[in-house]
């Protein structure tokens, strides 16, 4: 019997690049001098440089986008009504380009039983799942799961569930989409921690095709490595003027001493090759390489996702396992994590064949 595998990824993100734009337009909105200086220079040492939306940030929104000066007006911040508006507005354009990037064939196209979408910023039905369906052309009684508002490490939990599905039904395929508008979200704060966090997020989608197969990324175990009495370290919440996070500057320091207690479990022998470590900042990469004791290079691919597209939520984690499969070898051995509430690490053991 063959293995689980994901035999390709693809991903895309909305046409704006907002970061440095956004940068500005959150320093200008600080009213203290010095908290304003300091917003300032952690911008500059977050290891971000770009990050997508549908939000444009500059002087013309465009076509098929909105005008962020007039969508994120101080004292007039939207309503979470306007902002999921927005989000069944463009996140279908996002999935069909993420779906057309998969290029599937009529033969894999016939071979997918089960279609899961895993998202935390966004919520309507008829949803994502039956965009997926009616854009493939896929037969409309195609099982559908939502995996919802589990955060950045839904993605994990999506390949747990299609690994699932598939080792059920080895003659059918599961195709996974993580898709996440994170910019709908801005908050009217001037709080630092949470203009920090607004600074760090960014838009983007991955489609993956999962199957039993020969070749591609095998899929061999999961698991859950929750930090205790950390519940209120990372808070995700809907509002009236949106979903609301609160992130607390603490999550770096648990996890390290997380990597630390459980390093051994994740690579019992050493033998890791690859790691696909969800970049939720680059605090948040360090921590990991520091408690797991990896050497510099092993983050490479997390922190090129950073770097080019920033905090996506469940998508990001895909991005950096999409990186990996152009360059990696058969036989050799990864492993692949995503954090969010709880404070909870979601872990992969995989292989590539």
């Amino acid at each position: 019997m063959n293995e689980v595998c994901i035999s390709r990824i693809a991903t895309a993100t909305p046409p704006h690049d907002v970061h440095a734009a956004f940068v500005e337009h959150v320093l200008g909105m600080m009213e203290d001098r010095r908290e304003r200086t300091l917003l300032h220079h952690l911008a500059r040492k977050s290891a971000i440089e770009h990050r997508y939306s549908y939000i444009q940030v500059g002087d013309d929104s465009g076509a098929g986008s909105v005008n962020g000066h007039s969508l994120y007006r101080a004292g007039n911040f939207p309503a979470t009504s306007k902002r999921m508006e927005l989000f069944e507005m463009f996140a279908p354009r996002l999935l069909r380009s993420a779906l057309d990037r998969l290029a599937l064939s009529s033969e894999e196209r016939d071979s997918i039983g089960h279609v899961i979408v895993t998202c935390c910023t966004g919520l309507y039905a008829p949803g994502l799942d039956f965009t997926a369906i009616e854009h493939l052309g896929l037969d409309p009684g195609t099982e559908r799961t939502m995996v919802g508002f589990m955060g950045c490490y839904a993605a994990i939990n999506g390949l747990k569930l299609a690994r699932h599905i598939v080792r059920s039904q080895p003659e059918r395929s599961v195709l996974l989409i993580n898709l996440e508008l994170c910019s709908l979200h801005f908050q009217d704060t001037r709080a630092m921690e949470k203009m920090l966090a607004f600074l760090l997020f960014g838009d983007g989608c991955a489609a993956s095709l999962i199957r039993s197969d020969e070749r591609g990324l095998a899929l061999d175990s999961f698991r859950a490595v929750s930090v205790p009495e950390t519940r209120e370290l990372i808070l995700w919440r809907i509002g009236d003027s949106g979903f609301d996070m609160e992130l607390s500057s603490r999550v770096p320091g648990e996890l390290r001493k997380a990597m630390q207690e459980c390093g051994r479990h994740l690579n019992p022998d050493g033998a890791i090759d690859m790691w696909a470590v969800h970049p939720g900042g680059r605090a948040i990469l360090d921590a990991v390489s520091e408690g797991l004791e990896l050497a510099p290079d092993k983050l490479a691919a997390s922190r090129e996702v950073l770097r080019g597209f920033g905090n996506m939520s469940s998508a990001t984690v895909m991005f950096v396992l999409e990186r990996l499969m152009r360059t990696a070898q058969p036989g050799q051995r990864g492993c692949g994590m995503s954090f969010g509430p709880g404070l909870t690490a979601e872990t992969m053991q995989f292989h590539m064949m």
